[in-house]
């Protein structure tokens, strides 16, 4: 599975902090998740990143 960041995005970071392995913040300061799939190890962590973003930017793809 992977995931995607729209640009919903304001860049609080929460993402990144919740599950780095998969989310980081790019230069612009919107996040940005990475192109492989989401390593079974920290898909529960993504989900919850994904679940708490507070304006619904991250979806799975």
């Amino acid at each position: 599975m992977k995931y995607y960041v729209n640009e919903d995005c304001i860049g609080c970071g929460l993402c990144a902090g919740t599950c780095p392995e998969v989310f980081e913040m790019g230069e612009e300061g919107m996040a940005v998740a990475i192109t492989d799939d989401v390593d079974e190890s920290v898909m529960e962590e993504a989900e919850t990143a994904m679940n708490e973003c507070p304006v619904a930017a991250i979806q799975q793809q």
